[in-house]
């Protein structure tokens, strides 16, 4: 079952590989992993996404994550309220006429062409992970000739606690 893992960490020179190294000794296979600085000075949140066959081995990994240097939080908020998002960068060969048939079929989901050169063009779609994989299935008969997602990142939705809402013991680590 994938879940969703996010954890919130002190932006310093080693923590994703200790964290991406941590799954690695305990053999998760990460599907997607985002990072990114958070509206405070220093912390960062990770949104990882693993493979995970039952919920003790959920508990025993968000207990190993927090006990690593510089993660302050660690959550599994498969099963709460989430805005989740990817963004996907799709290069696919096109030419005069094709192009105009490759904008009917991104509209429909609010993508757009962000770079037209003679031989593609290159699409950018924002979403959850299957409306990226529905656009790639349309996409793939024209050609695709690179694709770049940047995995899932996540937000709890609405009054759940959110990142600014840590323990202030928990910043002092």
């Amino acid at each position: 079952m994938k879940r969703i893992i996010t954890a919130t960490v002190q932006n310093k020179s080693g923590v994703l590989n200790r964290v991406t190294g941590l799954l690695q000794r305990r053999q998760f296979n990460i599907e997607s992993i985002s990072v990114g600085p958070t509206e405070i000075d220093g912390i960062s949140k990770m949104t990882l996404v693993v493979e995970v066959e039952d919920s003790q081995k959920v508990e025993q990994l968000t207990k190993q994550l927090h006990k690593q240097i510089d993660v302050l939080k660690v959550s599994d908020i498969t099963d709460k309220a989430v805005v989740s998002r990817e963004l996907a960068l799709i290069r696919v060969a096109s030419s005069g006429q094709l192009r105009r048939e490759i904008k009917e079929i991104i509209d429909p989901f609010r993508a757009s062409v962000i770079d037209i050169s003679k031989e593609s063009l290159a699409v950018q779609v924002t979403g959850k992970p299957e409306k990226v994989e529905a656009l790639i299935d349309l996409l793939r008969p024209y050609g695709i000739k690179e694709i770049a997602r940047t995995g899932i990142t996540a937000l709890l939705r609405g009054s759940q606690p959110q990142v600014s809402e840590l323990p202030s013991y928990s910043l002092q680590r």
